[in-house]
């Protein structure tokens, strides 16, 4: 195996995030064997797969949350195991997260939330933030609620509050983990929409980590799924529905009995 030191190949044409063979270890216990996955620019890529099976991880690694053990692991043509902090700072700027939880900073409103990065990390002018705050939260389609807090929201608020703040920096790439879960159908159905019209609207090329695989399908230009730390299925929709691999089938199905442990 490579060290992730070591330098990669470029990026292919059209990718902006891209997993080359990554190994991923905790406390011996490999998590990553091997994995290899590409996001394409303007498009949705979806990792599905079962608790534990190592998707998150494919994003941390991604985000340079997490080291990695060998491989490569390159994010807009940056090789994310070899940057600084300053470095990996100022490439997160180009990016945009969206995590299980929404990740609010309780202590804030909404509009100290949405316009976090605005204010401290580009330093824009206070109109200008106030006008950025309005129209990216009228874009996940909520108003004049700048002044509430996180606990004053209910849960699908405090999702597309998260979204609007994701993508108040105009990000290059968005990372969206577990958007639908804990959110009644109604909701879910809102926030599948919002993450297309991100892709449309915006251009922005996603990475979404899901095991709801009725949004996954619904939104998903690419499709992969992982198990016991392999990409086991890669195409799109139609053709991970499609796979012969047991996994994806037992996965995809719904079934209880196959290789996944219930």
């Amino acid at each position: 195996m490579s060290s992730p030191a070591a330098r990669a190949p470029d990026l292919q044409p059209g990718v902006c995030a891209e997993l080359r063979g990554v190994y991923k270890q905790f406390d011996g216990n490999p998590v990553l064997e091997g994995v290899d996955l590409a996001v394409r620019e303007g498009e949705i890529t979806v990792v599905i797969g079962g608790s534990g099976s190592g998707k998150t991880t494919t994003m941390r690694v991604l985000l340079g949350l997490e080291t990695y053990d060998a491989g490569s692991a390159r994010l807009l043509g940056q090789e994310v195991g070899e940057l600084r902090a300053a470095e990996h700072a100022a490439l997160m700027m180009r990016v945009g997260s969206l995590f299980q939880f929404g990740a609010l900073f309780d202590s804030m409103t909404v509009a100290e939330n949405v316009g976090f990065a605005l204010h401290y990390v580009q330093h824009r002018p206070a109109d200008e933030i106030r006008g950025l705050v309005r129209e990216n939260l009228m874009m996940v389609g909520l108003k004049d609620i700048e002044h509430l807090y996180p606990a004053q929201l209910s849960g699908g608020m405090r999702k597309r509050v998260a979204l609007a703040r994701a993508i108040a920096h105009q990000p290059e790439i968005l990372f969206v983990d577990e958007p639908t879960t804990g959110l009644d159908p109604v909701m879910k159905e809102t926030i599948v929409e919002l993450i297309l019209q991100m892709r449309d609207r915006l251009g922005v090329s996603v990475l979404c980590i899901t095991h709801d695989l009725a949004a996954a399908f619904r939104i998903a230009d690419h499709v992969a799924m992982v198990y016991q730390g392999k990409v086991v299925a890669s195409g799109t929709p139609g053709e991970v529905r499609e796979s012969e691999h047991p996994a994806v089938r037992q996965f995809v199905g719904g079934r209880s009995y196959g290789p996944i442990d219930p």
